[in-house]
């Protein structure tokens, strides 16, 4: 089921893939330089109805808008403020989730909006070759119980490069920032997705 949602910042459109007995909601948002179609998304989408989790996912009103350039940090808050009531009307917890600059979205409203937890995929802890750039304290600030699902390879970020911090933090071995491992890599992408899927999975059940 496809929702059309107004916000301040424009038209914003959700895609339900619904649990048949749903306790939570993920709602998870694309990045920057893509769109819901995302591999790890959809295996998302398709995986978790059968772990009673209720998938929306999220189009901002600028990727709707068919703009190719994603607006300021303040705008795609204020685009994912004006979707929260949408994602909270099924009546359940909702666990704010997004991969790279949907990721800092999550992470920077989780506790302004009530956020059950946040799903960081990719999160983007510093612009790549930039370390000293960093945005870990927007993870560090979420508030709420927090797992990163990081690429090995990650130009934004491996895994080693992670403060410590209250977060749980998943490796997807040789991944990079879309997760998509290479073809010269020892494992598949079907078994980089299963990495993603099971420890989302495990992660949400774990949720109280």
């Amino acid at each position: 089921m496809t929702q059309t949602v107004e916000t301040d910042t424009g038209t914003a459109r959700v895609t339900w893939h619904p649990a048949e007995r749903a306790r939570l909601v993920l709602a998870v948002s694309h990045g920057a330089g893509g769109g819901i179609g995302a591999a790890d998304l959809q295996a998302l989408a398709r995986t978790l109805p059968g772990h009673g989790v209720s998938v929306a996912l999220v189009e901002q009103p600028w990727r709707v808008a068919g703009k190719k350039l994603a607006p300021a940090p303040g705008t795609l808050d204020a685009g994912w403020r004006g979707l929260w009531p949408a994602l909270c009307a099924p009546g359940l917890p909702v666990v704010a989730g997004g991969r790279s600059a949907g990721a800092r979205v999550a992470c920077r409203t989780a506790r302004e909006l009530g956020a059950h937890a946040v799903l960081a995929l990719s999160f983007p802890l510093h612009p790549p070759g930039r370390p000293e750039k960093s945005r870990a304290a927007e993870l560090l600030d979420a508030g709420v119980p927090t797992l990163v699902v990081q690429g090995g390879n990650d130009p934004f970020g491996r895994p080693a490069e992670f403060p410590e911090g209250p977060h749980e933090l998943v490796e997807v071995p040789y991944g990079d920032h879309g997760l998509a491992v290479p073809k010269r890599a020892p494992i598949e992408p079907d078994e980089a997705l299963r990495i993603i899927t099971d420890a989302t999975a495990k992660w949400l059940m774990s949720l109280r």
